[in-house]
Formats: structure tokens, sequence, C-alpha cells
């Protein structure tokens, strides 16, 4: 086993930087992220670990299980790991990793490749793929410069790429340039969408919503979110997790091209009678 690395992490996102690290995060003090009130706040995988931080494990559906650091650590977000008889992949990364949860990962199949929806979500992905065999890291050329700590592993796709045989990844953009969402088949045969902040399910049960920064509160343009329900239009999906755990268990595709025109409608102004 690979001994694991005591990288430098924001507190804040939780993705991993190099050494020594800069000054501010730049994914922090970028408009759709935030930097606390007291500045910025670096740690360690060791300093974590000695805070007894750990991964949770909990299986979402047959063959998806979302990963998750308790106590809270950076955005908070699951992670999800999707089972295939060709490897698994683990999509949207973990910002900690230690030896309990490579155990526990390794018993479920291991990870034969890494994927984040966009560039909040990188997470610790070169410790990640060292700990199970260099696993390859799939980052969006139109993201890969938001790449904190760059290594031989990471492998760059334009806006298609298929990280193990039948799991796609397809850029949708808006988020960020190269937001991606994962396409997986469930045990029942019924097509799931992993879609980060790139099509973020809400509480309202069967709606999505798109924005440029979620904790800010930054709108996309009607041009923009019709741009991205077309770029998934094709796409074969009827459930969808999101990066906070909201679900939609069933009609997510309807829900997708339904939220979209719902969203521009009242950005350009067609609801504004209702103000």
């Amino acid at each position: 086993m690979t001994a694991l690395t005591n990288v430098t992490i924001c507190r804040t996102c939780g993705v991993e930087t190099s050494t020594p690290p800069p000054e501010v995060c730049p994914i922090c003090s970028d408009e759709r992220q935030w930097l606390p009130a007291s500045g910025q706040d670096w740690t360690t995988r060791e300093e974590l670990e000695s805070e007894h931080h750990g991964v949770s494990i909990v299986e979402r559906e047959p063959g998806l299980f979302a990963l998750r650091v308790e106590p809270k650590l950076g955005i908070g977000q699951p992670c999800y790991l999707a089972q295939t008889e060709h490897g698994n992949l683990l999509f949207d990364v973990p910002p900690y990793i230690d030896e309990d949860v490579i155990a526990a990962v390794s018993d479920l199949g291991g990870v034969q490749a890494i994927a984040a929806s966009h560039p909040h979500m990188f997470g610790l992905q070169l410790e990640w793929s060292a700990a199970f065999e260099n696993a390859p890291i799939f980052v969006c050329r139109a993201d890969a410069h938001w790449v904190q700590r760059e290594g031989p592993n990471i492998w760059r796709y334009y806006h298609v790429a298929e990280p193990v045989p039948g799991v796609r990844l397809v850029r949708t953009g808006g988020h960020f340039p190269g937001s991606a969402v994962a396409l997986w088949t469930g045990q029942d045969g019924l097509g799931v969408m992993l879609s980060g902040d790139s099509i973020a399910p809400v509480a309202r049960s069967g709606w999505v919503t798109f924005m440029r920064s979620f904790p800010n509160y930054l709108p996309l343009s009607a041009g923009v979110v019709r741009r991205i329900a077309a770029s998934v239009a094709d796409l074969d999906f009827d459930r969808m997790y999101g990066n906070f755990g909201q679900t939609i268990s069933a009609e997510a595709k309807e829900a997708v091209t339904t939220s979209a025109e719902r969203y521009a409608e009242w950005v350009t102004g067609v609801h504004d009678d209702l103000t």
C-alpha cells in the first residue's frame, strides 16, 4: 500500500494544494467560493487525522455509495463510488483520506478511475489515486488550470470521456466551463446521473437549478441554462444525485428540461408581472 502524504489542504474548500501553499487558495478567492472572515486557513492530512476526521460510507442504492468526511470538512459534499463489473468510479473526491477508508473502499472493489464534477470537488484527488494503484484522474481541459497540485496520473479530456467501460463523463459547462456530470447504469438497468453542481436537485421534488455561484447566489443566463439542458438532452437517465445529498428518484430527465425552461423564463423577465 502506498504511504499517505502529509499533503496541504485548504480547510474552506477541502482541495489539496502545492507545497509550499500559496498565500491564498485560488479556488476560494474566486467569486464562486469564499474566504472566511478570519482569513486563509491551511491544514494538513496528518493534522486532520489528529482531529479524528474520518470518512463515512453509506449505500444510496445498490452499487452506489456516498462518501462524506466527518466531522464536516471543506464544502461538506458527499462523493460517490459507483460500482461496475469493469471497475469503480470515484466521482467527486473526499477532502480527506486515511487507512481506514482505504480499507473500506478496497472491500467495495477499490477505485479504478477518479473524476470531479468541477474544481470545488477536486479534494485529495492525487492522494486517492496513489492509494489505489495510481488510478487515472479525469479532469476536463476547460478547468485544468484550476488544478492546484499536479501529478502524472491526471488525464485531461475535452467534452466526453469514459473513465471505466460503461460510465460516461459529459461536459455541461455553466457553473465552471468544464463542469461535468457522470452517467452510470443502476442495477435495475436505468440510467443514473451524478450531477455534482452542474445540475443541482433542490428541495422541491422534481426540480433542479443552475448557478454560477451557490454560496454567493450568482445566477447563470437563460442562454447558458438552455445550453446545459441541451447538453444532456440525448442522455438516458431516470435518477439523479446532486453533491449535497439531494436526489431525484424518478423522471430526472424531464425535471432538467422543465426546470431549465422555468429558470430561463424567470431570468428573462417573462414572469415580472408576478413580482
